[in-house]
């Protein structure tokens, strides 16, 4: 089975479509996000690009604030204190990665819990880990949402988890591992230092691969009938496209999808469902607002 991130986000965005039509009825404001978009990095113009779009589909205001590549940290964190104190915007992100001249960790935690619609902030991490109500980080909820809505249980299943960063792996594998379904796994987090990685990810009911590496999982990480969840966005060359390169995961597709039950592709997986929980968190938002 291709576990379709593209048409489940499509699914998710009409639903909140109707819910923002309903506001709007109901004499509310429209949920309204925000962006903050740092340079000219092709990638991170493409991922705001699609955010923007979604909103427009489903009816949210969008704002996106853009900054070259030389800006200071004060200046941004200055853009950062003006959303923060902007009582029309609901939930906003700063791209990332930023600069190397700018401290992320600095920028993510001057951000305003209660607009960080990404769920990175310290705040909603920690709520996250206690199981309090926060804003989830976009990515692994929506894994937990395409899991969920493809009726793939967790509960008493082996998770493997290939990377441990504080945006995929380490989140993802908090999230499992509680109380709940999605949850209730028995969570084993690998990374760069694991040794004799295969013997593990073989043992896993569902491997979720978060690493950063194009074509890093193969056949021999892979037991047969596991559900293989591939976070991987990596670019390499193809002279058949125009661009010159295309775009992969961190599993090896051709090679694994024979012996999985479920699979998610590179692109039109993981990708989508990070946007929809993205415009879901914004609902949350505007809903407590």
């Amino acid at each position: 089975m291709l576990l379709d991130g593209k048409s489940t986000s499509l699914a998710i965005q009409s639903e909140l479509a109707e819910a923002v039509a309903q506001r709007v009825a109901e004499g509310k404001k429209r949920p309204h996000l925000a962006a903050i978009l740092v340079g000219n990095h092709p990638a991170s113009r493409a991922y705001v690009g699609h955010k923007v779009k979604a909103c427009d589909r489903i009816g949210f205001e969008s704002t996106l604030v853009e900054l070259s590549e030389s800006v200071t940290e004060a200046a941004l964190l200055d853009s950062v204190r003006q959303l923060n104190e902007d009582d029309s915007v609901d939930g906003f992100i700063v791209q990332l990665p930023l600069p190397g001249h700018i401290d992320e960790q600095r920028i993510i935690e001057a951000i305003a819990p209660e607009k960080d619609v990404d769920g990175f902030h310290p705040v909603n991490v920690g709520r996250m880990t206690l199981g309090l109500p926060c804003f989830l980080p976009a990515t692994p909820a929506g894994i937990l949402e395409l899991l969920k809505r493809s009726g793939i249980g967790t509960t008493g299943k082996h998770v493997v988890v290939v990377g441990r960063s504080a945006i995929v792996g380490t989140p993802i594998s908090v999230l499992l591992s509680r109380s709940g379904e999605p949850g209730n796994a028995t969570v084993t987090l690998c990374h760069s230092r694991t040794v004799d990685l295969a013997s593990i990810t073989r043992q896993a009911d569902i491997l979720i691969a978060a690493i950063g590496k194009a074509h890093f999982i193969g056949e021999e990480h892979v037991k047969d009938g596991a559900v293989v969840v591939d976070v991987g966005i990596n670019h390499i060359p193809d002279a058949t496209k125009k661009s010159g390169r295309r775009m992969v995961g961190d599993v090896d597709f051709e090679a694994v999808a024979p012996k999985c039950s479920a699979i998610t592709p590179v692109p039109g997986g993981v990708g989508p469902m990070t946007i929809a929980a993205l415009l879901q968190n914004t609902m949350r938002a505007a809903a407590r607002g």
